[in-house]
């Protein structure tokens, strides 16, 4: 049997989850979608949609719909899109005896250990391989069809293009990496930067402020991407600077419209209630402050959004803090290279 034809496992209902055992399926592929809760799973395999997560989009027939963890022992890669701060207690019961390539999509920290998810992996299944799926990618644009490009890393660099190979599709490219690690700084940083997007947008302080947000924004992912053993290359790619203009650039991102309820004047905790999907931003936040000063990297922006997240500053307190913070040159370029001098 083909790579093609193995049956492949998603973990995780939700839009991003659903998208991809949509996009595996059209391509010919049998994915077995797990949802946590039987209800939920019953009522998706009932209608053939998730309506509560990704509506409007039809289940191919090949894609089956469960809740028990132990049926996806059949397949030999598992696409994990379970809630960053769910990554461990889901790993910790599912069957993974079979050692099954896991493809982690979520994109945060582990809030308690401050771990990347694929770290979370690696000590919840140690003896499975161990990859990343990272880019800028809106489920429903995945789940529709739309052209999309994607990093996919894995410490090596001859799996990373296998896997590419066995989940292309005419329209979702993967890019092969062997930097998984500057592909998780970038996807759990840009979640955390487009919430600082949104509350510019919400306070409308501008597109100005807004682009300057993004542009010092990257340069602080950078910073911590090449402190954890990242490379500049990966935060300038598709998993970095890309996602990043895509989270940070369009209300259609959770994670940017959560900004912008508290750019309006929100507590975090009215932003938050009721939504159905996960702003990993919001756990995140906290994590990255606590991370960066553990590293000693200087991360205003991200400290900025955690405040305010926090409850610790107000609004106008924290605008304030970034706009008084001392002049400097711009010479913290990506990659720590100074700009180079005329004689």
């Amino acid at each position: 049997m083909s790579a093609r034809g193995r049956p492949v496992a998603v973990v995780g209902a939700g839009a991003f989850g659903t998208a991809l055992a949509v996009l595996l399926a059209t391509g010919g592929t049998p994915v077995r979608l797990w949802a946590r809760r039987p209800e939920a799973a019953a009522a998706i395999a009932a209608a053939r949609t998730n309506a509560g997560h990704l509506p409007g989009v039809p289940l191919p027939d090949a894609v089956e719909v469960t809740a028990d963890l132990g049926s996806l022992s059949a397949a030999d890669l598992w696409l994990v899109a379970v809630p960053a701060q769910h990554m461990r207690a889901v790993l910790a019961q599912a069957p993974v005896g079979g050692r099954p390539t896991l493809v982690i999509t979520a994109k945060g920290l582990e809030a308690g250990t401050l771990l990347l998810m694929g770290e979370v992996a690696a000590e919840v299944a140690p003896a499975c391989p161990v990859a990343i799926l990272s880019g800028p990618s809106f489920a429903a644009d995945i789940a529709r069809g739309k052209p999309t490009a994607v990093t996919l890393a894995a410490a090596d660099l001859a799996t990373a293009r296998a896997l590419a190979e066995r989940l292309q599709r005419p329209f979702f490219r993967p890019y092969a990496s062997d930097d998984p690690v500057g592909a998780q700084v970038g996807g759990l940083a840009k979640n955390v930067l487009a919430i600082g997007c949104g509350i510019v947008v919400g306070a409308e302080l501008g597109e100005s402020a807004r682009a300057a947000l993004v542009t010092r924004g990257f340069t602080e992912m950078t910073r911590l991407g090449l402190a954890m053993g990242g490379r500049a290359a990966t935060m300038a790619g598709l998993s970095g600077l890309g996602d990043l203009v895509l989270t940070a650039g369009s209300l259609r991102s959770r994670n940017m419209s959560l900004g912008v309820a508290l750019g309006r004047g929100q507590t975090a905790e009215a932003a938050l209630a009721g939504r159905t999907d996960v702003a990993e931003g919001a756990a995140t936040a906290p994590a990255l402050r606590r991370l960066a000063r553990r590293l000693g990297v200087e991360m205003p922006i991200s400290e900025a959004v955690a405040a305010l997240l926090l409850g610790e500053a107000r609004l106008g307190e924290v605008i304030a803090g970034l706009l008084a913070r001392p002049l400097r040159a711009e010479a913290d370029l990506p990659g720590g290279q100074a700009p180079a001098r005329a004689p």
